[in-house]
């Protein structure tokens, strides 16, 4: 099956999706990377090429970071074994911070550091053989699909929430709509009302429920962390079953179409949101949803079991606290916990072999940076856990739910040694949810902890001190919110400020009152009054203050060129050709439904944008953001004829003609084959002037894929982002 049409393939008979991987799409990787040691590609367009296929830079020269997909956290023994040999065959053992492992992100992705560039493709072929994938793990697309950790297991679930989030993670991957977005795209599953994925905190959350007998979801947008953490949204209190995927869709379009691509800082979905207003950004979405689910009307749609609560406890976010009773009878999920997320080749090997061995067939990564083993007969979790325990692992204990990012150890982005100050908080804060983040993107979510911190140098008295600042009360589940802001606390007393917070709540705390309420009925200036003595920094105290954990030296913030988390650049024509392949594949729906003045409005939306795109390419400005936006055919025709060939430029009026609401199904129909063809000649044109242009899944299904052509000399058609 070939790049164009993977993600608009059948479910398997089970309801699964096919396999994730292309291994013709790690072979141009391959070559890109072998152009790109050569010189025959540039910089920043290789950089965009490698984060789409989930390959990140390092603090580290030389190395970098390869990110597995695991949606819905869902491993097996083979795939444990994958990543183990990945860890153990081509990290660079010299070159690494620590001990070569594998390290679990709040994403339930894996993370395998200090990987050689050139050694990169060979890694993801090793793990395509065991079907994982890193494609679209960072950039600027849909990312790693999460869900709530006992999915498929939870007594409290009204459906198995990991079929629909399968569905729809093979429909996005790869899908043109989301390749060249804006930024990237959070999703977040959650099997019940509870919202254990955290809905709250994610572009897009997905929760099931059930409205008048009818099963079907509600839906979340506009949430996120990091720079100005926002509350999603309720978008839409139901969405029925058959309709989720059209729903997302909808909302995904809204993001690609609407959010800002000048301006980084400001192009997630949450500014969107701010922008529109939540009633705006609702009636958009309404807009774009029944356009959706029109187009989608023939198509095939996921329809899952439901089933009635059985109630109980809330697992939460992370890995349950304790073995934990699933919904199917007799069976447990059994929790691991990995100090810091990380685990060893050897140690995931033995798990491997363990579950092998007791004939287990399930292992989950979870939010909380931990592992849950799942459907362990009753009679065999005293196995799992002396299993475990022997590879120096176990359950969790009181006091381990410290969770931190890599922070300083491999990440460009890092300001302060975040998992080293984790691993000295461990125990501090008794079994409170700690989260510590090396900056402010926050991804160890500081922002939904208990107490959650994040790394920034703060300068007192002529000098640049470490500090973290200081969130409390966070949850991301339902009926949460996101953490109060408190004061900046200097790195050196961290550990005593979260022991005198925790010790305060023991003291102050009514009856069973959870630290999340206690934290939210105290006055705003109580924890800068509680902490007062420890954020004062006298001349005289400085020299006690000036490092880093364990640094050896004083502290200093790197000044590496930022991170990779938007990709190097926006390559705005590109986008135009992956956005126009969308109104492609809507125009056929519509064509096919008999839909002419719906098929007909897209044809004219696929020109607009490729034409738009033609007159930015061809006609750069210092600042995208104040280019010229023409949304006439026909004026576009007239100002690209003296840019582009009169074979381009000039059936552009022509097909505005043609495109009117008079078409007929034999009209449109020539109409459409002369397009495609149209958009063929201009894609040949751009490739022409900027042969590093990669567009060609985003071409008509007849197109012969065009290769990828690599040269050194300047690209005039990039208009870069700030």
């Amino acid at each position: 099956m070939g790049a164009t049409d993977r993600f608009d393939a059948e479910l398997l008979a089970d309801g699964t999706p096919g396999d994730l991987t292309d291994l013709a799409e790690i072979e141009r990787y391959a070559d890109a990377v072998a152009a790109f040691g050569e010189g025959r590609i540039p910089d920043d367009r290789f950089t965009a090429l490698r984060l789409q296929q989930g390959c990140y830079g390092q603090r580290q020269s030389g190395v970098n970071m390869l990110r597995v997909k695991a949606p819905g956290g869902r491993l097996d023994a083979g795939k444990l074994e994958a990543i183990a040999d990945v860890v153990a065959t081509f990290v660079d053992a010299e070159r690494a911070f620590e001990p070569p492992h594998a390290h679990v992100t709040t994403r339930e992705s894996i993370q395998i550091h200090s990987i050689p560039l050139e050694r990169t493709p060979d890694a993801m072929r090793r793990l395509a053989r065991s079907q994982l994938t890193t494609r679209e793990a960072c950039g600027n697309t849909v990312r790693n699909m999460t869900a709530c950790p006992m999915a498929g297991a939870c007594p409290r679930e009204r459906t198995d929430v990991n079929r629909h989030l399968e569905h729809a993670a093979r429909y996005f991957l790869r899908n043109p709509l989301n390749q060249q977005m804006p930024r990237k795209f959070k999703i977040s599953f959650s099997a019940c009302e509870s919202d254990c994925a955290q809905g709250l905190l994610h572009d897009l959350g997905v929760v099931a429920t059930v409205r008048d007998g009818r099963p079907g979801f509600r839906l979340l947008a506009g949430g996120g962390l990091g720079h100005k953490p926002r509350e999603a949204i309720v978008v839409r209190e139901f969405v029925d079953e058959h309709e989720l995927i059209p729903a997302m869709e909808a909302v995904i379009e809204l993001h690609n179409t609407h959010s800002d691509r000048t301006k980084r800082a400001k192009s997630r979905i949450k500014f969107l949101v701010e922008r529109f207003g939540a009633d705006g950004f609702r009636a958009r979405f309404e807009q774009a949803f029944e356009r959706a689910r029109t187009a989608h009307a023939a198509r095939a749609h996921y329809r899952g079991d439901w089933f009635e609560p059985q109630g109980g406890p809330v697992p939460g976010p992370g890995a349950p606290r304790a073995p934990f009773a699933q919904r199917q009878p007799g069976w447990f999920a059994v929790p691991v916990s990995l100090p810091l997320g990380q685990a060893s080749p050897a140690q995931l090997t033995g798990l491997a072999a363990m579950l092998r061995q007791l004939g287990l067939d399930e292992v989950r990564t979870v939010q909380d940076q931990n592992l849950v083993i799942r459907n362990v007969p009753v009679s065999d979790v005293k196995r799992v856990v002396a299993g475990i325990e022997s590879l120096g692992l176990g359950l969790p204990t009181p006091g381990d739910n410290v969770v931190a990012c890599p922070g300083t150890s491999t990440c460009r982005l890092g300001i302060t040694a975040s998992p080293s100050m984790a691993a000295r908080l461990v125990g501090i804060a008794g079994d409170l949810r700690v989260r510590v983040s090396g900056c402010h993107n926050g991804c160890a979510q500081p922002e939904t902890g208990d107490i959650g911190i994040y790394g920034e140098g703060r300068r007192m008295h002529d000098r640049l001190v470490p500090h973290y600042q200081l969130y409390l009360g966070g949850d991301g589940m339902a009926g949460g919110r996101l953490a109060r802001k408190g004061p900046s606390i200097p790195v050196a007393r961290v550990e005593s400020a979260l022991a005198r917070i925790a010790e305060a709540y023991r003291a102050s705390r009514v009856a069973d009152e959870r630290f999340f309420d206690w934290v939210h009925r105290q006055p705003d200036d109580y924890f800068t009054t509680l902490l007062a003595d420890l954020l004062e920094v006298t001349a005289e105290d400085l020299a006690g203050v000036l490092r880093d954990v364990d640094g050896e030296t004083d502290f200093k913030v790197a000044q590496l060129g930022g991170g990779e988390c938007a990709g190097a650049s926006q390559v705005f024509i590109g986008a135009a050709f992956y956005a126009s392949a969308h109104e492609r594949r809507y125009r056929d729906a519509f064509a096919a439904q008999g839909r002419f003045a719906d098929a007909v409005a897209c044809a004219r939306a696929e020109l607009r944008l490729i034409a738009q795109g033609l007159h930015d390419l061809t006609n750069p400005t210092p600042a995208f953001r104040v280019r010229k936006l023409i949304d006439d055919l026909g004026e576009l025709a007239t100002v690209l004829a003296q840019r582009v060939p009169e074979g381009i430029a000039a059936p552009l009026g022509r097909f505005a003609a043609e495109l009117g609401d008079d078409a007929t199904a034999a009209t449109l129909a020539a109409t459409v084959r002369d397009i495609d063809a149209w958009v063929r000649e201009a894609a040949a044109f751009c490739i022409e002037r900027d042969p590093a242009l990669d567009i060609a899944s985003a071409l008509p299904r007849a197109a012969v894929a065009q290769p990828v052509r690599f040269v050194t000399r300047p690209v005039e058609a990039t208009v870069a982002a700030d």
